[in-house]
């Protein structure tokens, strides 16, 4: 099973540190990152294995909307089947 975070906001130092730090306190692995920063604004899309959690994957959801909340980004968290879900219509 595989999650997407997309993060979105002002750039600022550890951005990709602090999601993926999240990602490995929970057993979850980053399989795939792009990211791209335009004038002052961070935006990237994360592909997470979260096969392998110790946690329910509402923790994961719950830690990165905290995170967001601290840093004034806008961190979603997804899980695989409700992204195909949404695209495959």
């Amino acid at each position: 099973m595989r999650a997407v975070v997309t993060v979105i906001g002002k750039d600022n130092v550890g951005i990709l540190h602090k999601v993926s730090g999240i990602c490995a306190g929970l057993g979850a692995n980053v399989i795939e990152v792009t990211q791209s920063v335009l004038q002052d604004m961070f935006a990237m899309i994360m592909l997470v294995d979260i096969t392998g959690m110790s946690e329910d994957f509402a923790v994961l959801v719950d830690r990165m909307n905290a995170l967001g909340t601290e840093l004034g980004l806008s961190i979603h968290t997804m899980h695989e089947d409700i992204f195909n879900s949404m695209h495959n219509v």
